[in-house]
């Protein structure tokens, strides 16, 4: 018998990307806190909500393999989460602008039945191009990536503000 797929998350973007394999799967909502802790890094916080939302739905689904994953975008130290709103995307791609960001992507695949957890991060490091304020502007309008770390949706318009991108 094959286990069933549970994708933990509600962002469109990872259903995409997840149905992108060809394999079924179903969608929960995980409900999860996504606050960074005190003196949390960067790191340990994308690795510590992908776990956090697998776990939140594992009662749910006893026999299954859930996956979880969180994104934060990282530049000098200082975390760049989901802006929420078109101004706080314009502040974010604007303080990104020319610059290289880590994108570090927590993964989690939790076995439900042992409560097994297997973690990976992948940072991508991605050198944007010097933007300009139409540019932001007409990104914004078209994509509107208020749900993506650092206002930032690679899997489509986004790829036109990067200059290089590196994963490790």
């Amino acid at each position: 018998m094959t286990r069933k797929i549970i994708l933990a998350s509600t962002s469109s973007y990872r259903r995409e990307l997840l149905a992108r394999l060809g394999l079924p799967f179903e969608i929960a909502n995980p409900q999860t806190d996504e606050s960074p802790l005190s003196g949390e890094a960067p790191e340990a916080l994308a690795l510590r909500l992908s776990e956090a939302k697998a776990r939140a739905v594992a009662d749910q689904f006893p026999d299954a393999l859930i996956v979880g994953s969180d994104q934060v975008a990282i530049l000098d130290g200082q975390i760049f989460g989901k802006p929420g709103n078109h101004e706080r995307a314009i502040e974010q791609l604007h303080q990104l602008s020319g610059r290289t960001v880590n994108f570090f992507t927590g993964l989690c695949l939790l076995n439900s039945k042992t409560g097994q957890a297997n973690l990976q991060g992948v940072p991508t490091l991605v050198t944007f191009r010097n933007l300009t304020d139409h540019e932001i502007e007409n990104y914004l309008r078209r994509e509107q990536p208020y749900q993506c770390a650092g206002a930032a949706k690679v899997e489509s318009l986004g790829i036109a503000l990067l200059e290089h991108c590196q994963a490790d």
